[in-house]
């Protein structure tokens, strides 16, 4: 089975990167950009074969390890 975790910065939060790539994209005469944010894909093949067991241990590992729920969001979306 394969998964992907999409991890966000929360509204509100700053997001320097973001700032860069608007940045970036303007002085390349990208006019149109009013804003941009920056997150991170996470794509994981698993073993496990039951659809919400797998779900519940990818949500354990963002609370855990692959997002800093203080100031991320997560999305899970499981595949296959």
């Amino acid at each position: 089975m394969k998964a992907r975790v999409t991890v966000t910065l929360k509204t509100g939060v700053l997001d320097p990167q973001g700032k860069a790539i608007e940045g970036a994209l303007g002085g390349l005469g990208f006019s149109g950009v009013l804003g941009a944010r920056q997150g991170k894909i996470i794509d994981l093949d698993l073993a496990e074969t039951d659809r919400a067991k797998a779900e519940a241990d990818i949500r354990a590992m963002c609370e855990k390890l692959l997002a800093n729920t203080v100031i991320e969001n997560y999305s899970v979306e499981i595949k296959g």
